[in-house]
């Protein structure tokens, strides 16, 4: 309950660093609050920032937050930037392209769609995962250039496109078939080739490739 002590930190030494929520990993990282932002509205406010916003801009987003100074930034950026190394597996070559829900289940989890794009070299390595956009209904919304421009930075050949489906539902809409379609074609003339795009839930995941509803580009 809000207004109580936190005892975050005796929780994870009891049950062990897969017992806090998201929420209380933040707090830890955080140690403190201030006066006027307790420790769990602060907490949760950081969150909703490292949700919606790609590594390159966090720090300078996470400093418009009333209580959190380039110390308490600099600390949340860097716990999220070792986590990406050690989890990236550099030399770990994707036989399929559903090898990639580990590394982007978590987003099953929110409550809004959020739209990433796995970057991937010529190897089939993973070289960056950018959010490319969040927000209720953002897969219809979303533009070609807000996609592309990621890849293309890091001269990736191939990406696997992702969105979560807040409701539950697996199966795609309409909506994310023919936008499906739309990126495929973009994704053609860009030299980039679009392995599988994948709807992700709580429960599991709808591949577009092992379903025979990913286009053919022309």
């Amino acid at each position: 309950m809000r207004g109580e002590k936190p005892n975050v930190r005796e929780l994870a030494l009891s049950n062990g660093m897969s017992y806090p929520s998201d929420v209380e990993l933040v707090m830890m990282i955080l140690g403190s609050g201030t006066q006027r932002m307790p420790i769990e509205f602060l907490a949760e406010k950081v969150l909703a920032v490292i949700e919606r916003t790609n590594p390159p801009t966090l720090v300078g987003e996470l400093l418009k937050i009333e209580g959190i100074g380039s110390t308490k930034a600099l600390a949340i950026a860097a716990a999220l930037e070792l986590g990406r190394r050690l989890n990236r597996k550099p030399h770990a070559f994707l036989n399929n392209p559903v090898d990639v829900v580990p590394f982007v289940q978590h987003y099953a989890m929110q409550q809004v769609e959020h739209f990433i794009c796995v970057s991937m070299n010529g190897a089939r390595e993973i070289v960056n995962i950018h959010v490319a956009g969040v927000g209720a209904g953002n897969v219809a919304c979303i533009r070609p250039t807000e996609i592309f421009c990621d890849p293309i930075k890091h001269h990736a050949s191939a990406v696997v496109l992702c969105h979560n489906h807040p409701s539950g539902i697996c199966a795609p809409s309409s909506r994310d078939i023919a936008t499906t379609e739309s990126l495929v074609e973009a994704a053609g003339l860009l030299g980039i080739v679009v392995l599988d795009h994948i709807i992700l839930t709580r429960s599991g995941y709808f591949s577009f490739l092992e379903h025979d509803l990913l286009p053919i580009p022309q």
